[in-house]
């Protein structure tokens, strides 16, 4: 088993009572909505749970678990191995053993492809509700967690998502939201001080996306760049699905600038190392958390190579419970361990570990257990402050060297190591 993309080798407050009190006034409303309400969307997925699993299930004690993430589309590839990885703590818990105030329960997953579209999260989310799950571990991208919280939040659902970076997700002030990965503010700082005194950056241009995610990580890197003292000589925004840069890059070439940071996808991503490699600009890349792994490789070839990116959490052969996840994780599904799998697993472990610590199934009891939770997960230690922001969040520069990811260094608390 290796990681998608070769890029290793062979691989409570006063206020937070508060908040909280306002998931005990959603409950049933929720429980209304689980009554009435039709799928908007398709089916769970056939392999969202084991056919053993649920032939043993019963019914009247049998929680469900959401799964909300891209399963197709060009995304597909993490989707799915986040989707697996929430399946491996749905089933680790079945064969522990998950015990609610002196009753047995089973767990299921039903997974919901939402294409990476905050409309489709929109109903993913409503169809999610209908079904009266206990929690959902998602979704992927800032646009479409963010169209889909206040669905869950009016029902009461915990939401906890492994890939959301965006600020505005905690900001909400939602009681039972939470992410196991850190959010763009400090995503940005961190990047943007690491291109200033690593990299000796001194201008700096900045292409966006105008996704929540793409566009809010860009203005924080370029914020902390200016106040680092580099020049940003400008900042550009371009469609989430286009393939030309010409635009942005034909006046970017005109400054020259030391360094383009690209807020958006992977794919996209690996799109505008090509182009500026073809329009001859002498300018180093470097992209968005979320770029490490195949898509970014497939796209730019040879032309990636020295493109720098920082994502979240450790590498993985140093993170504390990788060798053990990697090995149960292949003993299950024959597919690559794309980076969010980890996040994706611990944010599901959050949840059921939640579960145990509140003594029932009530949505305010299990947000207030995820706010307490301090547990030792594969990407680190998994605790939330009162926002359901990961605390002390861990991070990695990796960069292309010979079409392959390799990871550089590990920032931690501010402080590179």
């Amino acid at each position: 088993m290796r990681l998608a993309g070769g890029w290793l080798p062979h691989l409570m407050s006063c206020r937070l009572r508060r908040r909280l009190a306002a998931v005990g006034l959603l409950l049933a409303a929720s429980c209304a909505v689980g009554a009435q309400a039709r799928p908007l969307v398709g089916r769970p997925a056939a392999d969202a749970v084991p056919a053993a699993a649920a032939a043993q299930a019963d019914d009247d004690a049998t929680l469900l678990i959401g799964f909300a993430g891209p399963l197709t589309g060009p995304s597909a590839g993490v989707g799915k191995s986040m989707q697996n990885a929430v399946q491996l703590a749905v089933d680790e818990a079945n064969r522990k053993g998950l015990r609610i105030a002196g009753k047995s329960y089973r767990l299921k997953m039903t997974a919901q492809d939402d294409r990476a579209d905050p409309a489709t999260a929109e109903y993913v989310a409503r169809y999610l509700v209908s079904q009266r799950v206990v929690g959902v571990v998602g979704h992927w991208n800032s646009g479409a967690s963010l169209a889909a919280a206040p669905i869950y939040h009016a029902a009461g659902v915990i939401q906890v998502s492994p890939a959301t970076m965006s600020r505005k997700f905690t900001a909400q002030a939602y009681p039972a939201v939470f992410r196991t990965i850190p959010n763009n503010d400090s995503v940005g700082q961190f990047a943007a001080e690491y291109a200033v005194r690593k990299l000796g950056v001194k201008t700096l241009a900045t292409i966006d996306d105008r996704t929540p995610f793409g566009q809010g990580l860009a203005e924080q890197v370029a914020r902390t760049a200016r106040e680092l003292g580099v020049e940003v000589i400008g900042s550009y925004s371009v469609s989430d699905k286009t393939s030309d840069f010409n635009g942005p890059l034909l006046a970017i070439r005109k400054r020259a600038p030391d360094m383009i940071f690209f807020g958006g996808l992977d794919w996209q991503a690996g799109l505008l190392a090509k182009a500026i490699k073809r329009l001859k600009i002498d300018s180093r890349l470097m992209g968005s958390a979320g770029t490490v792994g195949l898509p970014f490789l497939m796209q730019a070839g040879a032309d990636g190579n020295g493109a720098l990116v920082l994502e979240p959490g450790p590498a993985p052969e140093k993170m504390p419970g990788w060798k053990s996840f990697r090995q149960r994780y292949g003993q299950s599904f024959d597919t690559n361990i794309d980076l969010y799998a980890t996040f994706a697993y611990d944010a599901a472990q959050a949840l059921i570990n939640a579960m145990r610590q509140a003594g029932g199934t009530d949505g305010a009891a299990i947000a207030l257990e995820m706010h307490k939770l301090r547990f030792a997960g594969v990407s680190g230690t998994i605790a939330f402050n009162d926002e359901g922001d990961l605390l002390h969040p861990t991070f990695t520069m990796y960069e292309v060297q010979d079409q392959r990811w390799v990871p550089l260094f590990q920032v931690g608390g501010g402080t590179p190591r």
